[in-house]
């Protein structure tokens, strides 16, 4: 068996070079169980808490050039909710890009399952730095190996003609209309369905907003949206699932299908404010082959387009 590298033999490998932005030079390879124990011994939040605020999980650790560590909290079904890893690959992505480039989109796929236990490790390569557009990859990393992979554009505003063609459907109600059914502490969620508690069918409609405070900035304002994003979309393909539509008893959904995301993408149209909220209105646009599709728009309180959604999700039904 070959000798697990301490912890110092790690920090040289990935220290900073004298020159940051140089991508060209190959990484060093070290072995999984060297990253895991050498990212637990400095991490200054336990990766097993069940309450890891938002800001603990934004506040990514530098482990050299474009490397950072992050960890999450433990979720009510285990692994990691997809919406974090998301957020903080976008946070990963965004601390290499200068201030002036704010967030406009973002493509991922969910690779594997990740581990509560363990913190994740976040790769960034430095694609494209252009005047207008700066072009990043990320991959998140754990001792499983990847467990997502994500691509995100930074774009400096513009100052250009603004046309929104659609805005909130006029029979929806304002947040306080509807009962709080979320199951996180970082967000509130308040679903708009025929009985304000559930999704209609081939759609997923709720209210969401930060409940923990977020920073102003955009890029942390980017991330908050991009952690609510990935709790409505498989909503929206089960609604629209024969089995589904007939189901009456609570717990008969975990019993029946196996649900996961599959990618995920967002495009950040205008200026939010994560502690507000904002109208998630998403739609099936069908299933085949144990596949698939939601897609839909994110406006805020007065209407404003904010972002939009597709996302992927596998729905198998349970043999």
């Amino acid at each position: 068996m070959p000798k697990t590298p301490g912890f110092s033999g790690f920090q040289q490998a990935f220290a900073p070079q004298s020159d940051e932005s140089d991508t060209t030079r190959p990484r060093p390879r070290v072995p999984a169980f060297a990253r895991e124990r050498a990212a637990r011994e400095t991490l200054a939040v336990s990766p097993s808490s069940d309450l890891a605020t938002f800001e603990q999980m934004m506040a990514l650790e530098s482990h050299g050039a474009d490397t950072f560590v992050g960890v999450g909290p433990r979720y009510p079904w285990g692994g990691l909710y997809g919406g974090q890893i998301v957020a903080q690959s976008l946070r990963a992505a965004g601390l290499t890009v200068d201030a002036g480039f704010h967030p406009h989109s973002l493509h991922s796929y969910f690779i594997r399952p990740g581990d509560a236990s363990e913190p994740i490790r976040f790769e960034v390569d430095r694609i494209r730095n252009g005047r207008s557009f700066v072009t990043r990859r990320v991959v998140a990393r754990q001792s499983i190996g990847a467990i997502l992979n994500l691509a995100a554009s930074f774009h400096v505003p513009e100052d250009a003609v603004d046309v929104q063609p659609r805005s909130i459907d006029p029979g929806i109600g304002p947040a306080d209309s509807y009962l709080s059914n979320s199951w996180s502490h970082v967000f509130d969620r308040r679903h708009v369905g025929h009985d304000g508690a559930s999704p209609t069918r081939s759609a997923a409609r709720a209210w969401m907003r930060m409940t923990e405070p977020v920073a102003d900035d955009v890029l942390t304002q980017a991330c908050a949206l991009a952690y609510v994003s990935d709790d409505l979309p498989t909503e929206a393909v089960v609604a629209d699932h024969p089995l589904k539509t007939s189901m009456t008893e609570e717990g008969e959904f975990d019993r029946t299908f196996m649900a996961a995301s599959l990618d995920h993408a967002m495009w950040f149209h205008r200026p939010i404010d994560a502690g507000q909220w904002h109208l998630h209105d998403l739609r099936s646009g069908g299933l085949t082959g144990s596949r698939g599709l939601a897609s839909g728009e994110v406006y805020a309180e007065d209407g404003t387009h904010a972002a939009t959604i597709t996302q992927e999700v596998l729905l198998r039904v349970r043999r």
